[in-house]
């Protein structure tokens, strides 16, 4: 077993090589072996995944070398796939060793490769057309720097219109990988802890706008399958409407309410339609989302000589009056429970600031009679 460990223990050092300089060396016949080095380590993941306690050694042994990122016993499963992607993305892949890794992705399944080529084929495909989705989506227009924060989630809906749907499509296809990727973890008895550091560093490989754009649908599509499971469970088998450290929802709710700052961004960057359909289906959401609201709308003060809320400082202040307006407004066109809570936390908010209805006293009680006018034309209509 002693030697065992002491193979497992050099696949940070695998990776790692896959991912530099060192592979431009690198022949058709080195590339087989790393392949086939790959192939063993999954076999020992398939071999030893029934038993806890040398699956936990095997683990132990990984985080040994503290790789980045952290690997730990699910990484043996998947080492086709890591290693595949790892040289995939090397330019310094010599070109022989490069055509032999390419003849190995598109491998027919029935080739005698067994179930790993199939592995790295859809390996192939995913990468294939997460490259294609990036080059037909054309780049949004340039904001000038420091843009008004309510200019930024109408960037995306500048977008040429053929290049829309592309847009919204990469996404959506993103966030279905990392589900399923989070869904095998699971499957593979990997630890919450595990999951979201895992998580955490792939997000945060990201740049922003995307990362929350696919935290989003991701968000979105737990949503909807338990809508229409009968049992309503998320695709991961625990209930839909949890937000536990356990569920993989939890496990996204965590890392983007983790942070204040973020969570700013997020609620800046994405469309109020969106943010409000979210908080919607999740409460810990919508708390937290409201509390927001609520320290943004804190920061405008009434001006008399233009007769509107202002920003009390342009650096501080986050949103203008009429986007507050309508996120609020978008917050009481959702669903009849979320309407009742934004309602709620307004009369509230206006309440401790005097609880008067004259215009210009308290943003709130100005907010409430917005909110209110409009919801009750739009239920008239």
């Amino acid at each position: 077993m002693e030697a065992v460990l002491g193979q497992v223990e050099q696949l940070p050092a695998l990776l790692a090589v896959s991912r530099s300089a060192l592979v431009r060396d690198w022949d058709p016949l080195t590339l087989d072996r790393a392949l086939e080095w790959a192939r063993y380590f999954q076999h020992l993941h398939e071999r030893f995944r029934a038993r806890p306690q040398l699956r936990e050694a095997l683990g132990r042994r990984l985080r040994r070398s503290r790789p980045y990122p952290p690997l730990g016993f699910p990484a043996l499963g998947r080492c086709p796939q890591l290693l595949g992607l790892a040289l995939l993305e090397n330019r310094a892949l010599p070109p022989a060793a490069c055509r032999r890794l390419l003849l190995s992705l598109l491998q027919p399944p029935g080739a005698g490769g067994g179930a790993e080529p199939r592995g790295l084929e859809l390996l192939a495909r995913r990468k294939a057309a997460a490259c294609l989705l990036g080059r037909a989506r054309r780049p949004p227009p340039r904001l000038p720097p420091g843009p008004r924060a309510e200019a930024r989630p109408k960037a995306e809906a500048r977008l040429p219109a053929e290049a829309r749907p592309l847009a919204e499509a990469r996404p959506k296809a993103e966030a279905e990988l990392l589900l399923r990727r989070l869904r095998e973890e699971r499957q593979q008895g990997g630890e919450a802890a595990e999951q979201r550091r895992w998580l955490c560093h792939v997000l945060e490989q990201l740049p922003r706008p995307r990362a929350f754009q696919v935290v989003a649908a991701a968000l979105a599509l737990l949503r909807q399958a338990g809508d229409t499971d009968r049992d309503g469970s998320s695709p991961d088998g625990s209930p839909a409407s949890a937000a536990g450290d356990g569920s993989t929802a939890g496990l996204l709710l965590s890392w983007l309410l983790g942070d204040q700052e973020r969570f700013s961004a997020f609620c800046l960057c994405l469309p109020c339609s969106r943010l409000a359909f979210l908080a919607g289906h999740y409460p810990q959401l919508s708390r937290s989302y409201l509390d927001l609201l609520t320290c943004w709308g804190s920061r405008l003060h009434y001006d008399p000589l233009q007769g509107r809320w202002v920003k009390s400082c342009l650096d501080k202040a986050e949103v203008s009056w009429e986007d507050l307006k309508e996120r609020f407004s978008c917050l009481c066109q959702g669903s009849a429970q979320l309407k009742e809570q934004t309602q709620a936390a307004l009369k509230l908010l206006r309440t401790q600031d005097g609880d008067f209805e004259v215009s210009g006293l308290s943003v709130w009680g100005d907010l409430l009679m917005e909110v209110g006018y409009q919801c009750t034309n739009t239920k008239a209509t």
